[in-house]
């Protein structure tokens, strides 16, 4: 089984849908001869041709259009925003369009496009280039939102995404684009949407988190173990909608204490919902109040990014707070 990372884990994903279904197409900004700014589209033009994967002009308000005219009519095509900062001049066809197509037909057409983002800090891209807005999409029924910590999800998450029937915003954390390594099968597999997987098992304490913030939860829960003896689980939640909010709660009945990580702003940030969830669902068996690590309620600043982003020291910190209440 080779090795990749999630860069790669993308890109072979991308290339495996092309080669079993020819409705599938990708276009974006510098996607084709370039191979897209982080190279994530690299050698798809060269093997599948410029009517398969093209460049378009920086119009994500068409990008995303000419997406949904595609879907609609039978195609499945995949939309690359060069960064999730770029992608609000195109808001309206994704919320008001591409999310309402089901629904305002009557159930007559779908609207089977994926749209791919980075999203996120960490490479001192500025607060242009590193927001983390995922809620606005997970407020907006009709759409589904995926991200995924690593390399195998990115794969399996993205071909399920390509082969769902409805709209999926699949958000890529840039910052571990490289980082992110572990093996992937060859060929075609899918990870199911809508089933959380657990990272790391625990009695403890419950640890939540998605994207690149899984790497700080696991080591933070680490932390937490070599400083306080705390045997913390870590659940990735891999998709946001549809969410698998009852494999959190039989986290939370379990260790009784609910720590969520994040790196969007704390204020309506998606922790935000999982807190509102389980104290819906499962208050009785909490027995501390659930804290959310993180990020600042200001613009992502550069220079002091990694005071703005959560880190293991943090979530150690969280872990603390719930076991000593």
């Amino acid at each position: 089984m080779p090795t990749m990372n999630l860069l790669q884990a993308v890109n072979d994903a991308i290339k495996v849908s092309m080669r079993q279904d020819e409705r599938v197409c990708i276009f974006g900004e510098d996607v084709g001869k370039a191979g897209g700014v982080f190279r994530t589209t690299e050698g798809i033009q060269e093997e599948f041709g410029e009517q398969r994967c093209f460049d378009t002009p920086l119009n994500e308000s068409g990008i995303i259009g000419i997406a949904v005219g595609m879907a609609v009519y039978g195609m499945r095509p995949i939309a690359e925003i060069q960064f999730l900062d770029f992608l609000y001049p195109g808001f309206d066809q994704l919320v008001s369009e591409a999310a309402k197509m089901r629904y305002r037909s009557g159930g007559e057409f779908t609207c089977p496009m994926v749209l791919r983002t980075p999203y996120g800090g960490g490479i001192r891209g500025g607060h242009y280039h590193s927001q983390s807005t995922e809620v606005y999409f997970t407020h907006t029924a009709g759409l589904k939102v995926v991200i995924p910590s690593n390399p195998h999800d990115a794969k399996g998450l993205l071909l399920a995404s390509i082969e769902d029937p409805d709209p999926v915003v699949f958000m890529e954390p840039k910052r571990i684009y490289r980082a992110s390594k572990g093996e992937v099968p060859e060929g075609y597999y899918t990870v199911p949407l809508g089933k959380a997987a657990v990272a790391r098992e625990g009695t403890d304490c419950t640890i939540v988190a998605y994207g690149s913030m899984m790497e700080m939860a696991l080591k933070g829960a680490e932390r937490a173990a070599e400083e306080s003896g705390v045997n913390a689980e870590v659940i990735d939640l891999r998709t946001l909608v549809p969410l698998d909010i009852d494999t959190i709660i039989q986290s939370v009945e379990k260790t009784g204490r609910l720590v969520v990580v994040h790196e969007a702003q704390k204020t309506c940030g998606f922790g935000a919902e999982i807190s509102a969830l389980v104290a819906e669902r499962a208050v009785l068996s909490l027995e501390a109040p659930i804290v959310r690590v993180a990020g600042l309620d200001t613009p992502f600043p550069y220079t002091l990014e990694y005071n703005y982003l959560p880190n293991p020291a943090r979530v150690a910190w969280a872990v603390d707070k719930v076991m000593t209440y």
